[in-house]
């Protein structure tokens, strides 16, 4: 009698998207390297918290990458340059067998954003290691042939087990660039938090990234250090920044959501949250501090206290200031007006109360939620959790 036929790995391949990638990777291509976070320690992230890493093969990967190819072939036949319409493109997709239909949709979404980007996923697209990035990034060109980003997140501790040489050889193959999540520049806040690397490793690593020609994007979490450590997490911030001097740094307010190891913190009272002002004077410090900078200043994520903070650093750093002192000196009704219409999603900054159809819609979410100065800053901490 013959023995059972024994399923490999590669044959129980199903195509996979993670759960997250940054909002400058909207229309990418989401291509997914591993399964959740190697790390996944740091006590402010909800994301991973109970679910195990594992590693995805480069074949599932390439399985991934040529059923996408499939659906982009179809596509472009059918639509003949005609625009994307979602009605119809879901009309296709309900027709396909259920294992088809999220290939097919993440071939649209990239096809509707030009084809211009490609987000290795999930939390550290580096772990997957050198050999194994590279097979993938040449399938990915092999099969692409026409110019397009490839980027991905990455932890500083992972960049720095690669040579030189290594992210070389990358950045020939295509990969552009990398996000990596600071956090903080204050060994003491990224203690507290379990972020797993240290400020002389984030600059270490940083600087890496930028010798091997591939562009990076840093991430500072204001309001990460809690009111003690407030003014050192702005400057050391900042001073970390500086010294590694990334073409991109981002903005992302901490908000702590429900069961994280920051979130019994701070119901204990171990860890004090700063409140908008707070927030704000950090904000202006950490800009203050920022002058040997010279990359683009990113705010684009709704937790920010600003989604308008962005320019170029360091010729735009004075209007920036500008913005955030204007905020300070706000009269409190002004103040909550806008809180509230920020968390609540219809205000991005300061200049938004100009626009009388938006103040409206501020003062009706104030009405509703009942927000007032003395009590503000509760209601948009609820807020702010429900965005994370």
């Amino acid at each position: 009698m013959k023995e059972p036929l024994q399923v490999s790995e590669s044959e129980k391949w199903h195509f996979e998207q993670g759960p997250v990638r940054p909002p400058s990777e909207a229309r990418s291509l989401l291509l997914r390297v591993s399964r959740h976070c190697p790390w996944n320690r740091c006590t402010f992230c909800p994301l991973y918290k109970g679910k195990a890493f594992s590693l995805r093969s480069v074949e599932d990967i390439r399985r991934d990458i040529d059923v996408v190819a499939r659906h982009l072939d179809t596509l472009r036949e059918r639509l003949a340059g005609d625009r994307l319409d979602a009605s119809v493109l879901a009309l296709w997709r309900d027709h396909l067998p259920a294992a088809e239909r999220a290939p097919f949709w993440a071939a649209a979404l990239w096809l509707s954003g030009g084809l211009e980007s490609v987000f290795l996923q999930d939390a550290d697209g580096l772990i997957a290691g050198p050999v194994q990035l590279r097979a993938i990034l040449d399938h990915l060109r092999k099969t692409f042939p026409w110019p397009f980003r490839v980027t991905a997140y990455a932890r500083s501790k992972t960049v720095l087990r690669y040579r030189p040489e290594d992210l070389l050889a990358l950045r020939q193959a295509g990969l552009s660039r990398l996000h990596i999540g600071l956090e903080s520049g204050c060994d003491t806040v990224l203690r507290q938090v379990c972020k797993g690397a240290s400020r002389a490793e984030h600059i270490m690593a940083g600087r890496r990234v930028r010798q091997a020609g591939i562009e990076l994007s840093a991430y500072v979490m204001p309001g990460l250090g809690g009111r003690n450590l407030s003014e050192r997490h702005a400057r050391d911030s900042a001073s970390a920044l500086c010294a590694i001097d990334p073409e991109f740094i981002r903005l992302r307010t901490l908000a702590i959501p429900g069961g994280v190891p920051l979130a019994q913190e701070w119901l204990s009272g171990r860890f004090e949250l700063c409140d908008s002002r707070e927030l704000a004077r950090e904000l202006l410090l950490f800009l203050q501090s920022l002058d040997a900078a010279h990359g683009e200043l990113v705010s684009d994520h709704a937790l920010n206290l600003f989604e308008d903070l962005s320019g170029r650093l360091p010729k735009d750093l004075p209007r920036l200031r500008s913005m955030v002192e204007a905020f300070l000196v706000l009269p409190d009704e002004r103040r909550c007006l806008y809180l509230v219409g920020r968390r609540g999603g219809v205000l991005r900054g300061l200049a938004d109360l100009q626009d009388p159809g938006r103040q409206a819609a501020a003062a009706a979410i104030c009405r509703k939620l009942g927000a007032t100065p003395d009590n503000v800053e509760e209601i948009c901490r609820l807020l702010m959790q429900r965005l994370i």
